[in-house]
């Protein structure tokens, strides 16, 4: 769940009374734009997306206008504009006018989660903007947050000094930028950046700025819902297969599925938090989708799940993966049963197809769902490997990954030539 742009990043700021740039919607006047146009001499033209698409500076969907026609030239432009994000190509939905900051330094800041020590974190750099994902080392830092005491000013000021920020615009960072974890902590956020914050001089008083806002926010933790914010916020552009998927996301515990590569070559069935969040990480770009098919789904439910899932996936698919933890409540003949089932019923469809099983699973019912497994992959005569509850799943996850490669370069091969499929 993300948002991105001041279209709704405004109103979060302002809770906490940080300083954002003013703004208007894409259904402004032109008297209202002139009159904007007359304050600050110049605007800045962005399109709106759903869901939390970045890079669009990078990708030249920024516009600087000084005239009423190049403002409505550049919403012109970028109403419906494409971007490629990730793996997906993106339509945004409307644009937004904000005022622009002259400034001669444009700041990054950002709070998250370390996955690595499980611990809060802010990010800074002066040298923020359209390539802050390319600092070296030594142009940011990256600072540990005590959770029950939150950002220390002395934190910041070190950093920015150990960066060689302008040192006339420590003081108003060091005044404004602790407010953000009163946002981030209060509403369960799992990422909160700013990028970039501009220096606004009036006089002799200089103000940091948000310019632009991005956020992370935690489905499970209900904290979010507290904004108020519209649920469409969180909506994104859908591909085929997630709008044909999701529809099933209708029991508990579940979440919606996430396309993350459609070139990818691995189809992983994740089953709980844990494990998506480890086998999203673990896998990268070779996992298809992320998913996560927890809490006990009933027979027809995972059936209908994997048949879409494999209609999609597994002509393309080097593996087939079930991964999770021990379940406490998920019946794992169920689930397995559910899965090949319709790995079975895609095969007498359409025909034979080589791909390699990797199964880490652990809870009720354990055995006998890798029996049933076991007696329909070897009646398939597909290759797999089984982990019970006692393997690290980290390891399972790296197992999957070497044997993905392998299937690819060789194995694919070799199995077929011994099955007689050549």
């Amino acid at each position: 769940m993300q948002i991105a742009g001041l279209k709704y990043g405004t109103r979060l700021l302002e809770m906490v009374e940080f300083p954002v740039v003013r703004s208007l919607d894409g259904d402004a006047t032109l008297e209202a734009l002139q009159l904007m146009l007359d304050e600050f001499k110049k605007l800045v033209v962005k399109p709106v997306f759903f869901g939390g698409v970045g890079k669009k500076g990078k990708a030249g969907l920024i516009r600087f206008v000084n005239s009423l026609t190049g403002a409505m030239k550049a919403k012109e432009e970028l109403y419906f504009a494409t971007h490629q994000w990730g793996t997906k190509t993106v339509r945004s939905n409307g644009v937004i006018f904000e005022e622009f900051v002259p400034s001669d330094t444009e700041v990054y800041f950002s709070i998250s989660t370390s996955t690595r020590k499980r611990k809060p974190i802010f990010t800074i750099s002066p040298y923020g903007g359209v390539d802050v994902e390319s600092l070296s080392a030594e142009e940011k830092r990256i600072v540990w947050i005590d959770p029950f005491i939150g950002i220390k000013s002395f934190d910041i000021t070190n950093a920015l000094v150990d960066t060689q920020c302008p040192e006339h615009y420590i003081s108003p960072l060091v005044q404004h930028l602790p407010k953000l974890w009163d946002l981030y902590d209060n509403y369960g956020m799992t990422t909160l950046e700013l990028n970039p914050i501009r220096m606004r001089k009036e006089g002799n008083r200089i103000t940091p700025v948000a310019c632009d806002f991005r956020a992370s926010f935690d489905q499970d933790n209900h904290a979010w819902r507290r904004l108020n914010l519209p649920r469409t916020i969180f909506q994104s552009e859908l591909t085929p297969f997630e709008s044909e998927i999701n529809q099933l996301r209708t029991y508990q515990g579940q979440s919606d599925v996430l396309e993350l590569n459609p070139e990818g070559t691995i189809i992983p069935f994740m089953f709980g938090g844990g494990a998506n969040s480890a086998a999203t990480e673990t896998l990268g770009e070779q996992a298809i989708f992320s998913s996560d098919f927890g809490g006990n789904p009933p027979y027809e439910k995972i059936l209908q799940i994997s048949r879409i899932a494999f209609n999609y996936w597994l002509e393309k698919a080097n593996l087939l993966l079930l991964i999770g933890g021990k379940a406490n409540n998920t019946d794992i003949y169920i689930t397995f049963k559910g899965i090949f089932d319709a790995l079975r019923d895609y095969m007498a469809k359409k025909g034979h197809q080589p791909v390699y099983t990797v199964i880490g699973r652990g809870g009720p019912n354990l055995i006998r769902g890798m029996f049933y497994a076991k007696d329909i992959l070897d009646r398939l005569k597909l290759p797999y490997k089984m982990f019970g509850y006692d393997s690290s799943m980290i390891e399972v996850l790296n197992y999957a990954k070497k044997i993905d490669r392998w299937w690819d370069e060789k194995g694919r091969n070799g199995y077929t030539r011994k099955v007689g499929l050549t």
